[in-house]
């Protein structure tokens, strides 16, 4: 480790990630009871959770831009969307529907300025050098967001997005069985931090414990999952059923 960012360390510039501790208290030969007292700080502090009235106070403009800037850091980024397509793959209608509050006591600030943020985000995939897996469950394209036809579009948007050759875009069929369930949203960013969405706000974590853990639950889930053709087909079905709805 440089002795520049033991510096910043010690001076609380940068906040040092599990694995760090864990190599400064070995350096170190801390002893066991203080070394497992340090990394258990060390593991909160490495848990940040940002609240939906917090980032509606900031403008969601701006949660937009924090997404962009995340993608933009990374390689490769693994989404899981057991709910809705990623912000990076949707429509500026969907776009629209989904960031439009539904629910009483949802905070709504900026939705134009937030909808053209989450477009502009998606720069990021003209970006080849970076690899973008996007998987969904079959709910997530079936869930009524919007009206018939801004779902039409949307699925047909996915549909040329599953072209691109840095984008993998599997969808978690209905009639597969699993032996875990899809909980929530959550993307993981190369194999330094994962971002998972809950009902009331974000909550990232940076302990390498964390990242392998929901490396492992995405793989599970990829492992089930269609793709290629077959994913085309299913997008297909399922936007020809909305078409039927909305005639």
């Amino acid at each position: 480790m440089s002795q520049p960012k033991i510096s910043r360390i010690e001076s609380g510039k940068a906040l040092p990630s599990v694995t760090d501790v864990e190599r400064i208290l070995k350096a170190l030969d801390v002893g066991s009871e203080v070394r497992e007292e340090l990394l258990s700080l060390t593991r909160s502090a490495n848990v940040e959770y940002t609240s939906l009235r917090s980032a509606a106070r900031m403008g969601i403009w701006r949660s937009q831009a924090e997404i962009k800037a995340l993608a933009e850091s990374s390689s490769v980024v693994r989404q899981f969307l057991p709910a809705i397509p990623s912000g990076l793959i949707q429509t500026r209608d969907y776009a629209r529907a989904v960031l439009t509050p539904g629910v009483e006591g949802r905070p709504a600030r900026d939705i134009d300025r937030a909808v053209q943020a989450r477009l502009e985000s998606q720069d990021v995939l003209n970006d080849e050098s970076r690899r973008f897996h996007f998987l969904l469950t079959e709910q997530a394209i079936r869930l009524k967001r919007a009206t018939d036809s801004v779902m039409v579009g949307q699925l047909e948007h996915m549909a040329a997005v599953s072209d691109r050759p840095n984008v993998d875009l599997a969808i978690l069929p209905n009639s597969e069985l699993v032996k875990s369930s899809p909980l929530n949203v959550f993307v993981v960013y190369d194999d330094r931090l994962v971002l998972v969405e809950i009902f009331s706000g974000e909550v990232v974590l940076r302990d390498y414990r964390d990242i392998s853990y929901h490396l492992n639950v995405f793989e599970h889930f990829r492992e089930r999952a269609v793709s290629g053709d077959n994913i085309r087909t299913l997008l297909a079905s399922v936007a020809d059923e909305f078409m039927r709805a909305r005639d």
